[in-house]
């Protein structure tokens, strides 16, 4: 028997006649009717519940708007979120764990400038359990003293990890330069900050902001939308207040400008963060400008992968994507680089930015992207955790079910020529400001050299 022969890629993808051609697209199957109730109780809690049976489980998604402007709100919220569930004036934390493991269930939080968010799942079958466990801590988390203290010291050992991130210190470059002091940038709290939380002032931070007027639940699986409805509507019936939950200021709208360059002394990488405004997935022009940003850079086939990563090598990754905050949208532009290719890198990015507008995408580009963000689009969609995530980002804005089934026909609709308007409109070079974090004793004389970045004075 004569032994098999590696071949590589290159080989198996020609023949005699020279390459081998791709498979046509095939055709893309239509949006799922997502049978559901979208209604608001009398609480003031907008329920978004849609029966997906493919399994016998359920996922809940909760987003609260959970936003202040005390300067101890962003530490005081993170110890909230990091200690709702570990126990409530009738379950302490290992009855709580002990009743979600007889559903097959879990219940974690998180919390952002603009929300609190609740991420439950079980088993169909015991939802009653997980509604009840939900309610409790909703209306009667106890914040015990020692659990406290041990999560606030948990906590601020990851704080004290994450703020020598590089991908941690980018983003807080760019939030500053993009919104100054605005609330929304206080996405990672200080471990100085952390320490001064105490029980009480988590207690009082629930009773005040941690209400339903405003709130969104979204519960998806093997249900009756109708019926758990009401079962919902039963179960937080204690969970209510005359006022509404505390929304984040508008952010204002972002103008293009100069770069900053923030120091990183001693950085063998730099981190590139460039944003412009967008927007909303409500205007008539968001599937197009979706499709134009997959060209430039929102996958792996996309000209700017091509360029500075395929071509080039000058980075492992560079993406960019949409950034949602309320009624407000940017777009990011991200790429991490080796020092000695920074400027580089950033003079590339301009111009396939600036490309993008002048030689738009042709008719196979755009159906390709097409393609891609259809099939994207209903591949999220096809689990229950999937389907809950988007939904749940897409009611924090006032859209629901109708939105998400109705985009795929919006995505097919769109035309070379409406991209290559969106491309012209919104990636043009002069539109995008950001930040470029490294080594400015390197990175400075190519990057001044290479005009529109100033340095930041002193390293923050």
């Amino acid at each position: 028997m004569t032994a098999a022969t590696h071949r590589s890629a290159e080989e198996i993808g020609r023949t005699a006649a020279g390459p081998r051609e791709l498979p046509a697209l095939g055709e893309q199957r239509a949006a799922a009717d997502l049978t559901h109730v979208d209604t608001v109780l009398a609480n003031g809690l907008r329920v978004l519940a849609v029966r997906k049976p493919n399994v016998p489980m359920v996922e809940v998604r909760m987003a609260i708007p959970f936003a202040g402007d005390d300067p101890l709100h962003s530490a005081t919220a993170e110890v909230l979120a990091e200690t709702i569930a570990t126990g409530t004036r009738r379950r302490d934390r290992v009855a709580i764990d002990t009743e979600l493991a007889l559903i097959g269930g879990d219940l974690g939080t998180a919390v952002d400038p603009e929300h609190l968010s609740v991420s439950a799942s079980s088993l169909a079958s015991g939802l009653p359990t997980l509604l009840d466990v939900l309610a409790d801590i909703l209306t009667e988390a106890s914040y015990v003293d020692n659990e406290v203290s041990r999560e606030a010291e948990r906590l601020i050992e990851r704080l004290a990890v994450a703020r020598t991130q590089p991908r941690v210190i980018a983003r807080e470059a760019l939030q500053r330069h993009r919104y100054g002091t605005h609330p929304y940038t206080r996405e990672v709290p200080e471990p100085d900050d952390v320490a001064q939380v105490t029980p009480e002032l988590v207690r009082a931070l629930h009773a005040d902001a941690l209400l339903p007027r405003g709130s969104v639940l979204v519960i998806v699986g093997d249900i009756d939308p109708d019926a758990v409805t009401g079962q919902i509507e039963r179960a937080l019936s204690a969970w209510s207040s005359d006022k509404a939950a505390r929304e984040l200021p508008s952010l204002p709208e972002l103008a293009g400008g100069n770069l900053l360059l923030v120091p990183r002394t001693g950085a063998v990488q730099s981190q590139l963060r460039l944003s412009a405004q967008s927007v909303s997935r409500t205007d008539s022009r968001y599937a197009a400008l979706q499709l134009a940003n997959l060209a430039f850079g929102g996958y792996f086939s996309s000209r700017l992968v091509e360029n500075i990563r395929e071509d080039k090598g000058y980075t492992y990754g560079a993406h960019s994507g949409f950034e949602f905050t309320g009624q407000n949208a940017t777009v990011q532009v991200e790429a991490d680089t080796a020092n000695e290719v920074t400027a580089a890198a950033l003079l590339e990015t301009r111009y396939e930015l600036g490309r993008l507008g002048l030689v738009p995408p042709t008719d196979a580009d755009v159906e390709s992207v097409r393609q891609y963000a259809i099939g994207s689009l209903l591949i999220g969609a096809s689990s229950q955790a999937g389907l809950a995530a988007q939904l749940l980002g897409l009611a924090a804005v006032g859209l629901g079910a109708e939105w998400l089934s109705g985009h795929p026909a919006r995505i097919a609709a769109v035309t070379t020529d409406e991209v290559a308007q969106a491309a012209l409109d919104f990636f043009a070079p002069s539109r995008f400001t950001g930040v470029v974090v490294g080594d400015a004793e390197t990175l400075a004389p190519q990057l001044r050299s290479l005009g529109g970045v100033t340095v930041e004075s002193s390293e923050s």
